[in-house]
C-alpha cells in the first residue's frame, strides 16, 4: 500500500515546522526565509502559507517588518490541521476496489476495513502537533533520534527504542 504526501502537504508541513522553530523569535518569518531553510520553491511559500492563513493556523503582517508566525502555539496545532489546511477532507470517497462489487448500498465489502484504516490514519496526524514534529527534526539533525522498534523497518540498522513487550536497554 502507498501512502504519501502530495507536493502541497508537503510544503505546508515544512513550512509549519519551520515557524514553529522560530515560534520563540521576536521577529516574523519571511517567506523567503522560510523557502531558504526548508527547501522550498520560493514561488510555492506564499500560497502555501496564505492557505495556512485562511485555516487560522498561521497569521501575517505586510509589510517590511511583516511576514508570518503561527497562530498558536506549536503544542495546539496537530499534523492533521496542518495537512487539511491545503488539502482539504483527506477521507478517501473513491471504493478502494476501484468500483468492484459494492452490494451494501454502495459499499464493497472491503468499505469498513479501509475507513477504520482511515480513521487510525486521521487520528494518528490529530495526536500529532507541531511541537512533536520539531522536538523529533531537532533530534534528527543532531544524530540522537532513537526509532521506536514498532516503526523500524525490517532489517535496518541503528539504535532503536525498546518495545513495550521488551525491558529497555535490551538489544536484539
Amino acid at each position: 500500500m502507498r501512502l504519501q504526501l502530495g507536493r502541497r502537504a508537503d510544503y505546508a508541513i515544512r513550512a509549519a515546522v519551520d515557524l514553529a522553530r522560530h515560534a520563540s523569535d521576536e521577529r516574523r518569518r519571511k517567506a523567503r526565509a522560510i523557502a531558504g531553510e526548508m527547501d522550498i520553491p520560493i514561488g510555492y511559500v506564499p500560497q502555501i502559507l496564505a492557505e495556512l492563513v485562511r485555516a487560522g493556523l498561521v497569521t501575517s503582517v505586510a509589510g517590511r517588518d511583516g511576514g508570518y508566525r503561527l497562530a498558536r502555539p506549536a503544542v495546539e496545532v496537530d499534523l492533521l490541521e496542518v495537512v487539511r489546511a491545503v488539502d482539504g477532507e483527506l477521507r478517501s470517497s473513491v471504493c478502494v476496489l476501484r468500483g468492484g462489487p459494492c452490494r451494501w448500498d454502495g459499499m464493497c465489502a472491503v468499505h469498513v476495513p479501509w475507513v477504520r484504516a482511515q480513521d487510525a490514519m486521521l487520528a494518528s496526524l490529530a495526536a500529532t502537533t507541531l511541537e512533536e514534529l520539531v522536538t523529533i527534526d531537532a533530534a534528527l539533525e543532531a544524530g540522537t533520534f532513537v526509532v521506536p522498534r514498532d516503526l523500524a523497518r525490517p532489517g535496518a540498522d541503528g539504535p532503536h527504542e525498546a518495545s513495550a513487550a521488551e525491558p529497555a536497554g535490551v538489544d536484539s
